[in-house]
């Protein structure tokens, strides 16, 4: 079957049938709200735990969605939860034309976003140490994968999914899934939707090409796989998306189709995002 026919009949499902046919793999929450809630829970939850038993807390986490980080923040003050112990792996950077990621006081820049949305806003007591939380750069993206071996590798890969099925920066093309950290070309689909997204007017000249990201490989070597998949916007651009990742025929055309080789998955989305579009084409 063709995609575009694959997903002319994925938009078809109705909320309750994708989750019948998805079963513990989808949770729907009812808003926007709750599912940067659940996000921020789930973060939360996980490093209670392993601090419990004076475990470290690996994680791979996105800049996109970030509505859960101030929740997270208010969670980890108010409970007193410490991060010491963790090792915060981010998912990608933003480049400029010569593949050198942007400052971190670039409004742009995803370091920029974590630090405003959840850094500044964790007590300093708390907060995990600087040399454990790791963003790709020019400077480490051959070294990433062996980082992450050496803390014994990642517990659970939290993120979001692009328009075109990227996870991470990983967009489509020929054997994504065996892709390592990289420095790649951010294809005309992410930066359309990215400069949407972005408050700079849809400046598609001013918005990054380039990125340096973790690659498939670390993605899916997590022993667990949360994905938030969400339009966040007026816009329903992730209503097919999420159906793809749910239900698609895995391809390098939407590299997000791979976390079904995973045996721990789950995609967390609103009742807006389940929804069929308006108009089937």
């Amino acid at each position: 079957m063709k995609r575009q026919e694959e997903i002319r009949g994925l938009l078809k499902l109705s909320p309750a049938q994708m989750q019948k046919r998805a079963g513990k793999n989808l949770v729907i929450c009812p808003d926007i709200d709750a599912l940067h809630q659940h996000f921020a829970e789930s973060i939360a939850n996980e490093i209670k735990a392993n601090n419990a038993k004076n475990r470290p807390t690996k994680l791979i986490l996105p800049v996109g969605p970030v509505g859960q980080y101030p929740i997270l923040a208010q969670m980890i003050n108010n409970e007193k939860i410490s991060l010491k112990q963790c090792w915060f792996f981010m998912m990608d950077e933003q480049c400029d034309d010569d593949g050198i990621v942007l400052s971190a006081d670039h409004p742009l820049s995803f370091r920029y976003t974590f630090n405003e949305q959840f850094v500044s806003n964790v007590k300093r007591n708390l907060m995990i140490p600087a040399k454990q939380l790791i963003f790709p750069d020019h400077l480490n993206v051959q070294t990433l994968k062996d980082r992450i071996a050496s803390v014994g590798g990642i517990d659970t890969t939290y993120g979001g999914i692009g328009i075109h099925g990227h996870v991470a920066y990983n967009e489509p093309e020929p054997n994504v899934c065996d892709s390592d950290p990289r420095l790649v070309y951010l294809n005309d689909f992410t930066r359309t939707i990215n400069a949407i997204r972005a408050e700079i007017g849809g400046n598609l000249e001013g918005h990054p090409r380039k990125g340096i990201t973790l690659g498939m490989q670390q993605i899916l070597g997590a022993k667990r796989i949360r994905l938030y998949c969400r339009n966040g916007i007026a816009f329903d651009w992730a209503n097919t998306v999420l159906r793809l990742a749910l239900f698609g025929q895995p391809g390098d055309d939407y590299p997000v189709t791979y976390i079904r080789s995973h045996k721990n998955y789950v995609i967390v989305t609103d009742e807006e995002t389940a929804k069929k579009p308006r108009h089937i084409v």
